[in-house]
């Protein structure tokens, strides 16, 4: 059989497998075109000189140019300061959520205590509570404690993830019992059992908890403008929109400030890509 002869039936099987390969190429192919147009809209509008105002949208996508925007706006704003302030709360939120999470998960599946189902039933009550609901009595605790307008009252109320102790308590209760009870009896405590033995068995649970608890904190609007006063203290979410009020009228400043704040952003999806789509398909969220 011929190199041709050898492609061509390997093209044609290709179709009889698929048949609609190409329909779903081209799907696929638009959507991420619909997807990823206003991300390069608002880096071209982001380069425009300062007040550039048009009525044609091709105007947008051609010359000129210029990068003064960039050095403007981060010599004469908040801007860097409000990125570095929602990467250290996301950061050290996503760090003790990890921590405070799995030692309760651990406890839950592999310690014996005396109502330790109707402390996992309160953490499954606590799914079905909108976080909104609890932002009045969150605010007047931490208000009663003096923590207004700090990082620690940024953090503290947020580090409370009671999904993440259902997937990893779930995920402890996989491991084997015989493995606990070998470990017990070798005189293993159940500290040394909890970060020896059973943590590095939940590193996929783990990394799924964290890129979610990370994106949710980076995210978070409603909590950090109730309880930040000072512009200093502003995170990303907070920090834009007060910055973009002020450019009622205009595009070029606003957008460039959303792309210095998109920069990490993207750059942070296209190194954690893998480990993303891992921990969407380990936890099942979609969305």
């Amino acid at each position: 059989m011929t190199k041709n002869s050898m492609k061509n039936s390997s093209k044609i099987l290709e179709k009889n497998r698929d048949p609609f390969r190409s329909v779903k190429l081209a799907v696929g192919i638009t959507v991420s075109i619909i997807f990823i147009f206003p991300i390069i809209w608002m880096m071209f509008v982001s380069i425009k000189p300062d007040g550039f105002m048009t009525t044609n949208p091709v105007e947008w996508f051609t010359p000129p140019y210029t990068f003064s925007n960039y050095v403007d706006l981060i010599m004469n704003s908040l801007i860097l300061r409000w990125l570095w302030n929602s990467l250290i709360v996301a950061v050290i939120t996503t760090i003790l959520t990890l921590a405070i999470t799995s030692l309760a998960a651990f406890a839950i599946s592999q310690m014996q205590f005396r109502f330790k189902n109707t402390i996992f039933i309160f953490f499954l009550l606590g799914l079905m509570i909108p976080g909104e609901a609890t932002i009045i009595p969150l605010y007047e605790i931490v208000k009663s404690l003096n923590m207004i307008d700090s990082y620690a009252g940024l953090i503290l109320p947020m580090i409370a993830s009671p999904l993440g102790v259902i997937i990893l308590k779930s995920f402890f209760d996989g491991v084997p019992r015989e493995v606990i009870e070998s470990a017990i009896m070798d005189g293993c405590s159940y500290l040394k059992l909890f970060y020896k033995i059973v943590l590095p068995l939940a590193k996929p649970a783990m990394a799924a908890i964290g890129i979610f608890t990370f994106i949710g904190s980076w995210n978070n609007f409603l909590w950090p403008y109730l309880s930040i006063l000072s512009e200093t203290l502003y995170t990303l979410p907070v920090g834009l929109p007060v910055f973009n009020s002020t450019y009622s009228q205009a595009y070029v400043q606003p957008m460039t400030a959303n792309a210095i704040a998109s920069i990490p952003v993207i750059v942070a999806f296209l190194i954690f890509e893998k480990q993303i789509v891992k921990g969407i398909s380990f936890t099942g969220i979609k969305g």
